[in-house]
């Protein structure tokens, strides 16, 4: 009896093997990886096509994620990269505004409808791109 639950584990434990190397290395992950990889670049090209028209003209996640200040064009003043748009300064509101990626300025009990917090969150990436806030 012991010699065959010692052979229903070790198939047992081959079939996990089986099971766990497929997935990783199989036709199905290279489908998953090709897929999220996809996911990842419609962003960026929808964002290209929404502001500049062309792929080329976007600054790199890289850049985006190495600007820690935002500087006014009008007055010079400057302010941390907001991470959040109930902390960003006022200024940083209605530049939002003047390029066109709000209607309007929102307060903050309004950011509560899950819709325009959303749009409110995807303008606020969009801002984060534009370099001529760039301090």
């Amino acid at each position: 009896m012991t010699t065959f639950l010692a052979g229903i584990s070790i198939l047992l434990i081959v079939y996990i093997l089986y099971v766990l190397i497929t997935a990783f290395m199989g036709e199905g992950a290279k489908e998953f990886y090709a897929r999220v990889h996809a996911e990842k670049a419609k962003p960026r090209e929808a964002l290209a096509t929404q502001t500049s028209g062309s792929v080329e003209a976007l600054p790199g996640q890289e850049e985006i994620a190495q600007v820690k200040q935002l500087r006014d064009p009008t007055t010079g003043e400057t302010a941390a990269v907001p991470t959040n748009y109930r902390f960003a300064k006022r200024w940083i509101k209605e530049a939002m505004v003047k390029e066109g990626l709000l209607d309007r300025v929102y307060r903050n009990t309004e950011l509560q409808e899950e819709s325009i917090d959303a749009k409110v969150r995807e303008a606020l990436e969009r801002f984060k791109a534009l370099r001529k806030y760039w301090a």
